[in-house]
Order: structure tokens, then C-alpha cells, then sequence
């Protein structure tokens, strides 16, 4: 086995060092820490069985952090490593790690700089756990070893003891492959993820990972049921729910949308009189009835459709949008406002 790690030895490294040590990959997890993981390509740090009681570790790079001060160390394994598991408890199981661990008598008392993959033993319990790990070391794999477990004993069911825990790292703006566990948050906004199905961008404002590119949203659309009662003129009036079904939604990240009425509306009472066919908006935004929004005839009869953008609404906000009608009089032959459709589509 050769583990080598970048800016370890206090005489320097050598030249294969610095050409095997991935010294260029650093995502940030805080304002001075990395975030550590395994550089994907291949199958880094493959686990394979080498005896009863023996693991391969096969060649790959990694970053391992240590503390703040300690900052972040690239390492490489350039040949396989055979790592030797102490016999089961007598009662209960335990589960060890295997990780890629960094020694440096700066920060630590063990007295040597060293970087090493080694096996960090867990404890005997009814409910097993993975031990916790020390500073400037990566978990790799976690290993169940049966209660007396031994060569002698057939040693370590390998197809069922292994647990992957090889999480992936990037370079800054790169996009971390999937490794093992989602449960992490991002540290900058629009930092990017592959989900093993497709990639998500990290929102800060919204502290979660979204799909990217958005899923694309169908318009939601809501048809008149019955026509306009006309009992009242000169005001616009809301249809009632039953007789043309509101619209409730929620903003989209970009804070716009269209929105689109159509229908018929005639009024030929006069050669003066309207009829308006129109929505309103309520909730985190808000719209009256009126011209900036409605279809309109005077004297005659429209079949038409308007289609209007809106933005600056509150992304996430509640909003309705309710279908209404107005006609100046009601004393001649075509006047009605019917077979409306109103649609509301998000912009991404």
C-alpha cells in the first residue's frame, strides 16, 4: 500500500505526490472548511473480500478535512490495501469503519505525519453503531463483524457486512456526484448536486435542494359552467363558484405568470351598451376586475381570447383568480357573457 498526501511533509512532497494528490478540488462547506469526500471516477476505494477476516481497499483520491486550522489534505491510494479485522465480540456484534485517516504531529499527538487507511474499531452492543471519527479522517465503509466472528468460524459474511459510506466531493462550482446519504444541506446558493436521477440546485433563501432545470408546471385552467345571470348593470360582479370554479396557486420561483380569459360576450341592447368578461385576482397579489384584464364589446357580439403577463408576485405566495362579468344594460336581444375559459400559466 502507498497512501500519499499533499502538504503533509514537513521537507515537502515529492513530485508524485503533487501529481497524484488532487490539489485542486475544494468545495466549500463553510468559510474555511472543505468539504471532504472521495474524487469520483472509477470505483474509488472498492471493497472487496481478501480472507475471512481481511478487506481490500482498492487505489482511489479523496480530501480529508481536519479542523479549521488543520484546513483540508488531498490524498491518493496508488495500490491496493489489505486491512485485517479483529475477531467479533463474544456476545453481541460490532460495526468498525474503514475511513482514510491523516496523522499530523502539528495538530495532533501521535507524533508523525502520515496519512494511512486504517480500520476504526466500534463496540459490542445489542444495537450496533459506527464508531464516530476521529478529526482529519474520512469514512469510507462500514463493516459489521458478527458476534464470534473468526477465521475459525468462517470469518465475516462479506455480501452482507458491508455498508457504503464513500460520500463524493467536487471542485468549487462543480457538481457532486451522488454518494452515500442526501441528507446534507448546500453551503452556497446555487451550488449543484446529481440526485442519482437528475441534478438539483441548492436555494439558500428557500434552504433546500430544488430540481434543476424546474419541472416544467401545466397551466391550471377552469371552465364557466353556467352564463352570466345579468341581473345586475353597470358594476363588475364575480361569478359565483358553482357557476364558473376559481383558481387557487402558488406563485413559481420567478414570481410571474400569464394569465388567459376567453369566451363570448355580446350586448346589443344600444349602440352604447357593453359587456365585459373578466377576472380578478386575491391573496399575495392582488387585481380588480377591469381593462387591464377583460374582453369587451359594445354593440356587437366577441368571441376572443386575452392573454396578459404579470410579474413582481410573491414567490410561494397564495393566489385566487376569480372569473367576472359586467354589462351596462339589459333591455335587447343578445346580451350575454358565456362559455368562458380561464387559464393561468407559470413562467419558470
Amino acid at each position: 500500500m502507498s497512501v500519499r498526501s499533499a502538504w503533509l511533509l514537513p521537507n515537502g512532497q515529492t513530485r508524485e505526490d503533487t501529481r497524484l494528490a488532487p490539489v485542486g478540488t475544494y468545495a466549500p462547506e463553510s468559510e474555511m472548511r472543505t468539504r471532504d469526500g472521495v474524487i469520483a471516477g472509477g470505483a474509488p476505494f472498492a471493497a472487496t473480500s481478501a480472507g475471512a477476516m481481511s478487506l481490500q481497499i482498492g487505489v482511489g483520491r479523496a480530501l480529508v478535512q481536519g479542523t479549521d486550522a488543520q484546513g483540508a489534505y488531498p490524498v491518493s491510494i496508488d495500490a491496493p490495501a489489505v486491512l485485517t479485522f479483529t475477531d467479533g465480540e463474544a456476545q453481541f456484534a460490532r460495526i468498525d469503519s474503514v475511513a482514510v485517516r491523516v496523522y499530523d504531529q502539528l495538530f495532533d499527538q501521535a507524533g508523525q505525519n502520515l496519512a494511512t487507511v486504517e480500520i476504526i474499531r466500534g463496540t459490542g452492543s445489542a444495537t450496533p453503531t459506527a464508531p464516530s471519527m476521529p478529526s482529519a479522517c474520512l469514512r469510507l465503509w462500514d463493516v459489521t463483524v458478527p458476534p464470534g466472528a473468526s477465521a475459525g468460524t468462517g470469518g465475516i459474511p462479506w455480501a452482507s457486512a458491508l455498508g457504503d459510506r464513500r460520500r463524493f466531493t467536487s471542485a468549487y462550482g462543480g457538481i457532486i456526484p451522488r454518494g452515500y446519504g442526501l441528507a446534507f444541506t448546500g453551503t452556497y446558493d446555487g451550488q449543484y448536486r446529481d440526485n442519482g436521477t437528475g441534478l438539483e440546485r441548492w436555494n439558500a433563501a428557500a434552504g433546500a435542494w430544488q430540481t434543476y432545470p424546474p419541472t416544467p408546471t401545466r397551466p391550471i385552467s377552469t371552465k364557466q359552467v353556467t352564463a352570466a345571470p345579468l341581473t345586475t348593470t353597470g358594476a363588475f360582479v364575480d361569478f359565483t363558484a358553482a357557476a364558473w370554479p376559481r383558481i387557487t396557486f402558488t406563485v413559481p420561483p420567478s414570481g410571474a405568470i400569464f394569465v388567459t380569459v376567453g369566451g363570448q360576450v355580446s350586448n346589443r341592447s344600444t349602440t352604447a351598451s357593453t359587456a365585459w368578461m373578466t377576472w380578478r385576482a386575491t391573496g399575495t397579489y392582488t387585481e380588480a376586475h377591469g381593462a387591464l384584464n377583460g374582453l369587451s364589446t359594445q354593440a356587437s357580439r366577441l368571441i376572443a381570447s386575452r392573454r396578459v403577463y404579470r410579474d413582481g408576485l410573491t414567490p410561494g405566495g397564495q393566489v385566487t383568480l376569480i372569473p367576472g362579468w359586467n354589462i351596462s344594460s339589459n333591455t335587447g336581444t343578445d346580451v350575454f357573457v358565456q362559455d368562458g375559459q380561464l387559464t393561468v400559466e407559470m413562467v419558470q
